[in-house]
């Protein structure tokens, strides 16, 4: 790692909270700098860091305007000559921001988010630990190609795959379907394999930011609230139950959604795919996929609507979205 430059940059969120002596409560106020002096033992490591306080928001409160002009930053940094970047931002959002980024970045360097579940005022906190981590992630050649990667708790997970599947344990962030890339140990990178293959797609917007839509299939549901959601959308992702089905009185608004939109069907559970022949009832996969709707495959449902945006903002017809879906996906 010797000689390595990384790119920190600071959107906010719990890492970087103190306690608001007006609410009681605690809000972003911490900068980069002061992240970084936070953790001495980052200065034993050998690299050098530049830093960007880029944001102070609450991971709730980032938008897509927010991470678009973070993914421009980055490239700009590694046009510069740095070697990774690290990206401090609140959890609440990481498993979304991290494949966003994933997904608009072409190049070999790492780029390695990371928060924290416990503030500074709480004993454990485990910011500074998550940041060290980071940087030398960041810093280790061994991530050269992953893309963007999420760290915390010294493991290593990719952005495609990693959820946040707790609410406050500081061990919340999992991939359910993989496991992790792999881990740190005695301030050093291990990978329990190669790294996986990704999809990307960068590019520059060809319009305003379209508006995508997620609802997620509950029992009982008569589908007037899908109706509402659907014609209010300029892109849509259905999250259904278990491999990709819904409630039968849901089909023709998907059918009629699916010819004006493009619609995709993704399921709520989280962890495994959606099917494509198995069910063939009025709402299953193989009826709803017959009707247009576009298959989420193995994404979530968070990251087909994150894949969903950034086609759509790049100008990409319904057959090219359909393929990408094909691709990244699958």
């Amino acid at each position: 790692m010797s000689n390595r430059t990384v790119a920190v940059f600071s959107l906010g969120g719990t890492i970087a909270m103190t306690t608001d002596p007006a609410t009681g409560g605690v809000v972003p106020a911490l900068s980069a700098r002061e992240l970084l002096d936070a953790v001495p033992a980052l200065q034993g490591l050998d690299v050098g860091l530049e830093v960007h306080d880029f944001r102070r928001l609450p991971g709730a409160s980032l938008g897509f305007d927010d991470l678009t002009a973070l993914s421009d930053a980055l490239a700009e940094a590694f046009r510069a000559g740095c070697d990774g970047a690290v990206v401090t931002q609140g959890t609440d959002t990481i498993e979304e921001t991290a494949y966003l980024l994933d997904l608009l970045h072409a190049g070999d360097q790492p780029v390695v988010v990371t928060g924290a579940m416990r503030n500074p005022t709480q004993p454990g906190a485990d910011g500074p630990a998550n940041l060290h981590a980071a940087v030398v992630c960041a810093a280790d050649p061994a991530l050269s190609g992953a893309g963007a990667v999420v760290v915390l708790g010294d493991e290593i997970h990719a952005a495609r795959t990693v959820r946040k599947s707790h609410s406050t344990s500081p061990a919340a962030f999992t991939s359910p379907a993989t496991g992790p890339l792999g881990r740190l140990y005695e301030g050093r990178v291990h990978l329990h394999g190669p790294l996986p293959g990704r999809t990307v797609f960068p590019g520059p917007a060809a319009g305003p930011a379209p508006r995508v839509g997620l609802y997620t299939a509950t029992l009982g549901d008569d589908g007037t609230l899908l109706a509402a959601m659907a014609g209010a959308c300029d892109g849509l992702v259905v999250a259904g139950f278990g491999v990709g089905h819904v409630p039968r009185n849901f089909v023709a608004t998907l059918e009629d959604a699916a010819a004006r939109i493009p619609v995709v069907l993704a399921s709520r559970i989280g962890n495994g795919p959606v099917l494509e022949g198995t069910y063939g009832f009025p709402g299953s996969e193989k009826d709803l996929l017959g009707r247009g709707l576009i298959r989420g495959g193995h994404l979530d449902a968070y990251k087909a609507r994150i894949l969903l945006h950034v086609l759509l903002v790049q100008g990409r017809t319904a057959d090219g979205i359909a393929a990408a879906f094909r691709t990244a996906a699958g």
